[in-house]
Parts: C-alpha cells; sequence; structure tokens
C-alpha cells in the first residue's frame, strides 16, 4: 500500500469516527426527550434511542456485564480480525476502503458501549409499510464497508486486481 493510500484510508476512519461522534452528540442534545421528527413526508424520521444491545437490540436485556462484556468482546475481536484482514488486502480497492469503513463504524460504537453502556442512534428510514431499525452514523458505514467488502472483494480474489 502506497502512503497516499495509507493516508486517505486514515482520512476516511478519521472523517467516519467524527461525524459519527458529531451526530450522536448533536442527537443526545436536541432529540433526547423531544418527539420524533418527520421530515420528507415521513420517509425520514429523527428521534433519540438508546441502544443497549448489538445489532436490532440483541442482548438489550441482558446483565450489564455481560453486554459490555460479551458484547464489547465479541466486536473488538471481530474489529482485529478485520484489521488482520484489511492488512493482508492494503494494496487498495473497494475491499481495503470497505474494511476501513467497518472498522470506524464498528471502532466508534464500541467505544459507545464500553464507555457509557449503550449507542446512541437517532434515524429512521421509511418507504410505505417497509422501515428500517433505528441506527447511526456509523451504522452507515458499517452497511456501506459490508457492501463494499461483498462487492468489490470478489473481483479482486478474481483478478487479483484491486476491486
Amino acid at each position: 500500500m502506497t502512503r497516499t493510500r495509507a493516508l486517505v484510508l486514515l482520512c476516511v476512519i478519521v472523517a467516519v469516527v467524527a461525524c459519527d461522534r458529531g451526530t450522536k452528540r448533536l442527537a443526545s442534545e436536541r432529540l433526547a426527550g423531544q418527539p420524533v421528527r418527520s421530515y420528507l413526508g415521513d420517509a425520514l424520521r429523527l428521534g433519540y434511542a438508546e441502544n443497549r444491545g448489538a445489532f436490532l437490540s440483541l442482548g438489550a436485556h441482558w446483565p450489564e456485564w455481560a453486554r459490555r462484556g460479551a458484547l464489547g468482546g465479541v466486536v473488538a475481536v471481530s474489529l482485529v480480525g478485520i484489521a488482520v484482514l484489511a492488512w493482508r488486502h492494503r494494496s487498495g480497492g473497494m475491499m481495503a476502503f470497505g474494511l476501513a469503513l467497518i472498522l470506524a463504524g464498528g471502532g466508534s460504537n464500541l467505544v459507545d458501549r464500553m464507555a457509557w453502556g449503550h449507542v446512541v442512534d437517532f434515524v429512521v428510514l421509511r418507504a410505505g409499510p417497509l422501515q428500517t431499525g433505528v441506527f447511526n452514523v456509523a451504522d452507515m458505514a458499517i452497511t456501506l464497508g459490508v457492501a463494499l467488502v461483498v462487492f468489490g472483494g470478489p473481483k479482486a480474489a478474481r483478478t487479483g486486481e484491486p476491486g
């Protein structure tokens, strides 16, 4: 990996973490204790939520020690594995970019979970009767990162070129 690519990936990680931290702070200051706000014909809703569990509140009702220990431990070990994978695919391309997004989003949510015992979520998207669970910027980065790894990774694996 060239220094330029490494610097770009580091900038991506810093930008995602900063954006996630900033939006969670804004949500805490401006949305907590307020009614849900609806925009774009109810396609976008903003409302404060504390997710004490993992994805879709998995483990939210576990005791505090289990949530922080088990969920935090699983995420931390997963992030180490992703970092190792990123190092092995350091040639760049979509795979490296996707892994950087996953590391940034996962790391930012892990800090919240370990420091405060919850992650602040605040966005819900709706389309007719369908709607997402409540999520945050870190979750968006993780989702985009996974998509880039899945769709950018196979081409790199088949051709030996960055996706």
